[in-house]
């Protein structure tokens, strides 16, 4: 009689109000932006843990932001510029190359961290509950410090070269929002099949390789047969990378086709990149 008294006393108390009862979620599963927005001060954590640590003990510090974009420009300016004389729709090419690689190394950076993030937060995932959309979104949004800095040289470039920007420039917010969710939709897809299959996490690096030359980084956008380009339009970043060199250098007219259908293909990759991490999400702790 004391043990049915003692069982049914603690029944109350663990479903009273005090206490909060998680259990795993089922099926396919939208974001969940009310949580996100409770569990917003560890957001900001991660993000500025990932800035700091970033360049933690580093000499140069934020200066490395500047020398991978500045440094790629030059020798990709010796090789495809000299070299290879790769048609730089008559601009310098080293205004040419640096415009691409701005938006292009933040996407890398962020597709390559936010790949890997799950693998790099397991001491956590095993340990605390917290949603979990915030591990491979904290690098998404961290890395736009080394975006900005970039800009800023970007910029400074532009007029030393006597390049003035079009009214197009405006339209840059919209740029950098389909490079946002082209890289978190490629990021979730990715880290949430690393926990599964650590190939993913080796081959990511090869991947990025792979997909710079798929963009127009190092010629232009106009140098694709006419008959190719909706295809290659699918790629988002090449939308974006021309929407940066016509918005900023005025080479071309905006290319508002190759942006839309960009912005639609960025769009799903968000979409169903944050269904299939929702749906991985309750075995993350089990596998990791």
């Amino acid at each position: 009689m004391m043990d049915a008294e003692i069982t049914h006393s603690r029944q109350k108390e663990l479903y009273s109000p005090n206490f909060t009862v998680i259990e795993p979620e089922t099926g396919w599963q939208l974001i969940n932006w009310r949580e996100l927005w409770r569990y917003r001060d560890l957001f900001f954590f991660l993000v500025w843990r990932d800035v700091k640590t970033r360049y933690a003990q580093s000499i140069l510090g934020v200066g490395w932001a500047v020398i991978q974009p500045l440094f790629t420009m030059v020798v990709f300016t010796i090789v495809f510029g000299n070299l290879a004389k790769v048609d730089s729709e008559g601009l310098p090419y080293a205004i040419f190359s640096y415009t691409a690689l701005v938006p292009w190394t933040y996407f890398s950076g962020s597709l390559s961290s936010s790949s890997s993030s799950l693998l790099s937060a397991r001491g956590m995932i095993s340990k605390v509950y917290y949603p979990r959309l915030v591990i491979p979104v904290a690098p998404v949004l961290s890395k736009l410090i080394d975006f900005g800095i970039a800009l800023l040289i970007l910029f400074g470039l532009m007029l030393w070269f006597r390049v003035s920007p079009t009214i197009w420039a405006l339209s840059l917010p919209l740029l950098i929002l389909i490079m946002m969710l082209t890289a978190t939709g490629m990021g979730m897809w990715l880290t949430a099949l690393a926990i599964q299959y650590r190939d993913i996490n080796y081959a990511t690096g090869f991947f990025v390789t792979l997909f710079m030359y798929a963009s127009p980084v190092v010629y232009a956008a106009s140098s694709v047969p006419e008959q190719y380009r909706t295809w290659y339009a699918l790629n988002p970043m090449a939308g974006v990378i021309e929407g940066f060199r016509s918005a900023l250098l005025g080479s071309n007219p905006m290319p508002w086709e190759m942006i839309g259908i960009g912005a639609g293909v960025s769009l799903l990759l968000f979409v169903s990149g944050a269904l299939y991490f929702r749906r991985m999400e309750r075995i993350f702790a089990d596998v990791v």
